[in-house]
């Protein structure tokens, strides 16, 4: 695994992705379990995380311009997850009550050859998958 990737991994893990959120923030201690079932698993840890909006998203490659090819896992204002995407206007996969659960479903739906992710962005991925799938 890239020192990038696992740097970014420490951070969110560290952070729960939000540091600005005072302890006792009703959606915390959810997106915390699921980062942490997240990162257990070996197919995911080998991708590039990132967050916001209490979503958890995985990509491909390290650098702005992610990708939106793998769905992300989010956390419902009563503590439940949603598994969505890969893209913003993707429907909803899935609602559970279960990091576990949510997790699976993300894991269940990578795409062919994912992983680890390429340090660069999803133009440079673009460009390495096709000389590769060229060869």
């Amino acid at each position: 695994m890239s020192d990038i990737i696992e740097s970014a991994w420490y951070k969110i893990l560290t952070t729960a992705g939000e540091p600005t959120r005072p302890e006792g923030t009703p959606l915390l201690e959810p997106f915390t379990e699921m980062v942490r079932v997240a990162h257990a698993e070996p197919q995911l840890r080998q991708l590039y995380p990132w967050t916001g909006m209490w979503e958890l998203h995985f990509s491909r490659c390290t650098e702005f311009r992610h990708t939106w090819d793998i769905p992300y896992i989010g956390v419902l204002g009563d503590g439940r997850y949603y598994v969505e995407g890969p893209s913003r206007s993707s429907p909803r996969i899935a609602e559970t009550g279960s990091a576990q659960a949510a997790v699976a479903l993300v894991i269940e739906r990578l795409p062919p050859h994912c992983g680890p992710a390429l340090v660069g962005n999803a133009e440079e991925l673009a460009a390495y998958e096709r000389a590769r799938d060229s060869r």
